[in-house]
């Protein structure tokens, strides 16, 4: 029932998993099932990570691209961004190793989100990352 239940209703069957776990059912939980949510909650923290530093980068060249567009809203745009990244690292500290990566696939994204909001185009930016991991959680770069 357990596999019929996650094609049918997701929700009943992470209930009903949850209760197996709890009541130490082994037996009948879904190993199959569960062994791909588990994999995937993994892969989702990977991508907030990659999606939060996109939008830092994205704000830290628009604030360095277009110094005389700097506004109220981008400076908290970076600081709201930055906090949750280090919070995000704080409560799973296995992702650190994986921030090199991270940065190089979210400058990619950054450079999207600058090229979308903004007259610049892609050949007026950094075709490579610029910001070390650094300046990106450093609080007082580039405002404070």
């Amino acid at each position: 029932m357990s596999s019929n239940l996650y094609e049918t209703d997701f929700y009943a069957w992470t209930l009903e998993q949850s209760k197996l776990l709890k009541n130490r059912d082994f037996k009948d939980l879904d190993i199959i099932n569960l062994m791909e949510e588990i994999e995937s909650l993994g892969k989702q923290q990977r991508q907030e990570l990659r999606n939060r530093l996109a939008v830092l980068i994205g704000h830290f060249l628009k604030w360095d691209y277009q110094p005389k567009k700097r506004s109220k809203s981008g400076r908290v745009t970076i600081r709201e961004q930055r906090r949750e990244i280090i919070r995000l690292l704080d409560e799973n500290p296995s992702l650190k190793p994986y921030l090199g990566e991270a940065i190089i696939y979210a400058h990619e994204s950054g450079l999207d989100l600058v090229v979308r909001e903004t007259p610049l185009d892609y050949p007026d930016l950094p075709k490579d990352p610029i910001y070390t991991i650094e300046q990106l959680l450093n609080p007082d770069f580039p405002v404070n």
